[in-house]
């Protein structure tokens, strides 16, 4: 099992091997991934001011999985943060996670478009 480097915004090497090297196939599940991903964070927004800990911790546990999988490890590590977080009820720091994601977001969506 490979540990994965939090730094990448976009571990190619992972996404290859989950698309069994397909580029359309990259692109698509990525494009699902940040559209998702999107819809999620309104929820997460939501539970995050009305102070909802478990809501806020699964939101945060489901995208951070399928970051991980697809090899957002920069988005699933502030994920992983958020989980932590939320569990702890300290949700300013889990405001500032959310604000952390959407720039991991927006530098994966590059990523994407540069595929």
């Amino acid at each position: 099992m490979r540990i994965a480097d939090t730094s990448l915004v976009l571990d190619r090497r992972q996404l290859r091997d989950v698309s069994l090297d397909d580029d359309d196939l990259m692109r698509e599940l990525l494009g699902t991934l940040l559209d998702d991903a999107a819809r999620q964070i309104v929820q997460i927004e939501r539970a995050i001011r009305e102070h909802d800990p478990d809501r806020c911790r699964r939101l945060a546990h489901y995208i951070k999985g399928a970051c991980a999988n697809l090899g957002a490890n920069a988005a699933a590590a502030v994920l992983r943060r958020m989980e932590v977080e939320a569990g702890a009820g300290a949700f300013d720091q889990c405001a500032a996670s959310l604000m952390s994601l959407g720039s991991e977001l927006e530098r994966l969506r590059v990523e994407a478009d540069a595929l």
